[in-house]
């Protein structure tokens, strides 16, 4: 499996037992979804490695505390710990009309209700406290906070995302 065709589901953070089982803090808003998985990828060697499932259970509602085959002692979890777990993009729920995953929306073209046309949206950066859209407006960089009030709609067939910034944001990035 690469990389590329998966989607980053979380860390491991910690053991929570002698008995090999991990705590992964998952990176999502509906941690639910993820409790009757039967496997993840998790990086290892920069590769990613299967590793099953053999039970699984929230904890604190955004750690999953797994169980994987074969990893029965505390030695085992150890070299487990601080890796990224990944699951396949197919997996990744399906998602009301505006919503969107942030991969999906790249290559998207961003307008704006009072500037027009901004440019391609290439990006999205999480690792401000604020994620950002990142939009080439001719080879310069507009930074707009991803917020829900921006967002006037997604049209999600025609790849455009529509925005409603406040006055003079975008203009600070071309002056």
């Amino acid at each position: 499996m690469r990389k590329e065709d998966c989607f980053y589901l979380g860390k491991i953070v910690s053991k929570f037992s002698f008995k090999g089982e991990l705590l992964i803090k998952l990176d999502t808003d509906d941690p639910q979804h993820y409790l009757k998985m039967e496997s993840v990828f998790v990086e290892y060697r920069k590769k990613l490695v299967p590793f099953f499932i053999q039970k699984s259970s929230l904890q604190k509602s955004e750690l999953l505390r797994v169980k994987f085959e074969d990893i029965d002692t505390e030695e085992d979890a150890e070299d487990l710990i601080k890796r990224e777990v990944y699951l396949p993009l197919e997996e990744l729920p399906t998602l009301e009309n505006d919503q969107f995953y942030f991969h999906e929306i790249i290559g998207y073209r961003a307008t704006d209700k009072s500037f027009g046309a901004i440019g391609l949206l290439t990006g999205v950066n999480t690792t401000s406290p604020q994620a950002l859209f990142e939009i080439d407006h001719n080879g310069k960089q507009v930074l707009i906070p991803l917020n829900d009030d921006f967002i006037a709609q997604v049209d999600k067939e025609n790849k455009i995302i529509h925005l409603d910034v406040p006055e003079g944001l975008i203009e600070m990035y071309l002056e």
